[in-house]
This record gives C-alpha cells, structure tokens and sequence, in this order.
C-alpha cells in the first residue's frame, strides 16, 4: 500500500475512531488483514487512520463490535473524482469537446501571409498554393513540408528569384523577392516640340534635338521650341526631340463671394426608419411617422443579399433622417477677400498640372456690391509647356 498511485487508482477513506481504547480495533484490522496506514492522534480516546475503499465493506463489521464512535472524514482517489464527474456531466463534456475542438483547431491553415510581392506575382503565387492545397480550414498533416512548398513554388513563379516559406503555428508566412528587370527603352517615332500654350521660357533643357528657342523667350501655342532635325545642312537627321520647357504663364480669375451664407451642420439627433423591400415594394415596419425636426438631411443604406451570384428580390433597408441646424455667418470684408483668394486659388489648381507651381498673385480688381464681394486676381504660374508633334514625311 506504499505505492501512491495504487492507493489514488483504487481510494483511499480517513476514519476518525473516538471511544474507549480505539487501538483495539487497530489490531483487529490487522488480524483480518485489513491495512491501514497513517495512524495518527487526534486527541484524547481519538485516532484517525486511513483505509482502502475496497477493505470498507471488512471494516464495518470490526466497526459494530468495537464500541466506539467511527466517522468517515475524508475520501480520496480515482473512484470519488469519477463520481464527481458523473454529477457534472455537462461540465465535463464541455471541457472535454472545448479541448478536442482546440486540438482539431490547431491542426488547420488559418492565415496565409504573403510579404514583398507585387499584385500580379501574389495573385500567381495565390493560385500555385491553392493547388498544392495550402488554404484557409486545410488540415496541416495533409500538406507539404514548408521546404517542399518552396520548392514548388520557386518552380512555379518565373518572376520570383527567392520565396521563403515558413510555417508559424496555423499560418503559412511567404516572403518574395522578385526578380528586377531592365526595362525597355522607349521607342519614340520622330518628332518635333511645340508650346502647349501662349508662355514666356523661364527654364530650358534639352537632351535631343536641335533647341529654336531660348531663355527668355515669348512663344505662341504651336511655335516651335525643340526642332526634331539635326546636323549640316544636306544631311540632316530626324529624332525624337526630347526637352523640359518651362513657360511663365498668366492666368486670371474672377471670384465672388457674399458677406453673409448660410451653413446647415449637423446636431447629432436622428431617426431611423427600418423597412424592408420586395422588388418595387417597400414595407415600412419601424419609425414610420416622419420625424418632427425642421430640416433635416436622409442617409439610406440597403442590404446588397444574393444567392448564387443573384441578387435576391428581398433585401433591407434603413433610412438615417439626420437633424439640421442652419445658421447664418457674416463676413468682414477682410475676411470675404481671404475666402475668395482661398476659392481662387482652389480652382487655378484644378486647372493647371500638379507639379506646376504658383510663382505670385496679384488682386487686379476689388469691389464691394450687394452685399458681395468680387476679386479679379492674375497669377504667374510655371509650369512645362512642350508638346510633341510627329514630323510627317516631306516636312
């Protein structure tokens, strides 16, 4: 009975003993061969001891002669945990099928990470694995060696010089290192350089062709900057005339704004309408009455449900009516200038390219009338004005 796992296998029972002489029924256990272990004092006429589970049955027997009080304090081992398991049942399964399903989660694919590959190279790299089975809910024991899906896939994407595979718990991680490619020349059919618009030449380089024009310079749309013909006269050569030409140019804009505009914002209160739609029908079913708010502004959002790729005849719809709150702002005349200035230069930079750049801006004309104020402003703008223009055979 020295052995502890044999006495948790088969539980083990403390019996406290109080009475006269106690140590009689000690030495009757031992007569019938019942063995007890740990005997202890508990106070005066008290012994405590421990018993297997099996030898309880040859005990009680002992127990009805002896005279003394028994109590069974304590019970330990494998047959008392399985009777409590079978009391919570439920608990048990649950812990159980929550342990089977984390052990059945571990062994699938949740990620696939692919890092350093352009779109067309993932997408590719997307579809070799896929093949080979590497997917989202795929079981791992199923899958290749991460050395052997290197292989394949290094074999698989031509643009790819290296693709390191690495498998980190339940995601496969893809590292790409594309091949670098020199690209193609450019091949550009002769051709002259013209001015793109009316302009003063503020800087001027030239890498083909032959220069017309120079710093400085006022030009015309369609005069000629860069000329596509080189060498001596008698034996000249077309190119590609290839030049950065960039003009001064001027623009000029008209504004107006009012001293006084009205502005709705939003006050945070709103009502929801819910209703549902089939086909051409709408059915309202929650917040019918429209809302009791002066003005107010409508966000409408509805359900996109298909089935197979077709969109179903019944869908969702929730209608957002949001509360208005319109107020009136004045502005001093200083304050209309620097708004219209603002709106100005908004739409001078819808208008001209985005690296051109504002070199200044000057108000030519300012006037105050019906409570408005109107601005005529030029701006000195820079930007590239050459344009290409084929050279045609007998030019």
């Amino acid at each position: 009975m020295r052995n502890d796992f044999l006495k948790s296998f088969i539980g083990s029972v403390t019996v406290e003993v109080a009475g006269q002489y106690p140590e009689r029924l000690l030495n009757a256990c031992l007569k019938n061969n019942i063995h007890v272990w740990n005997v202890r004092h508990g106070g005066n006429d008290n012994i405590q001891f421990d018993v297997a589970l099996n030898d309880i049955a040859k005990i009680r027997v002992l127990f009805r002669h002896s005279g003394c009080k028994t109590t069974f304090t304590k019970r330990s081992g494998l047959p008392f945990f399985m009777k409590k398991v079978k009391i919570r049942a439920g608990f048990a399964i649950g812990m159980v099928a929550f342990f089977m399903l984390m052990l059945f989660s571990s062994s699938m694919v949740w990620g696939i990470h692919i890092k350093g590959a352009s779109p067309h190279v993932e997408q590719e790299l997307r579809e070799v694995i896929d093949e080979i089975g590497i997917k989202r809910g795929a079981f791992q024991f199923k899958l290749p060696q991460p050395d052997e899906v290197q292989r394949i896939v290094t074999e698989y994407i031509d643009e790819a010089t290296w693709i390191g595979v690495r498998k980190k718990g339940t995601t496969f991680e893809f590292e790409v290192v594309e091949q670098v490619r020199q690209e193609a020349p450019e091949l550009l059919s002769p051709r002259h350089l013209v001015a793109a618009k009316k302009a003063v030449i503020h800087k001027m380089f030239v890498e083909d062709g032959k220069a017309v024009k120079k710093t400085n310079d006022f030009v015309e749309e369609g005069e000629l900057l860069v000329s596509g013909f080189i060498g001596a006269e008698g034996k000249e050569q077309t190119v590609a005339a290839k030049a950065s030409v960039i003009g001064e140019i001027w623009y000029t804009s008209s504004v107006t704004v009012p001293l006084e505009n009205t502005f709705a914002s939003l006050t945070g209160e709103q009502q929801s309408k819910r209703m549902l739609v089939l086909g051409d029908i709408e059915i309202p079913f929650w917040n019918i009455k429209e809302p009791d708010y002066e003005t107010y502004e409508t966000f409408e959002q509805e359900t996109e449900w298909s089935l197979f790729g077709y969109r179903l005849p019944i869908q969702f719809r929730t209608i957002d009516q949001r509360e208005t709150l319109e107020f009136t702002r004045t502005y001093t005349k200083e304050e209309a200038v620097a708004v219209a200035k603002e709106e100005a230069r908004r739409e001078l930079r819808e208008k001209i390219p985005e690296d051109a750049e504002i070199m200044s801006e000057h108000v030519l004309q300012e006037a105050v009338e019906n409570d408005k104020v109107s601005l005529m402003i030029h701006y000195q703008v820079l930007e590239e004005i050459a344009r290409e223009k084929p050279i045609i055979q007998g030019d």
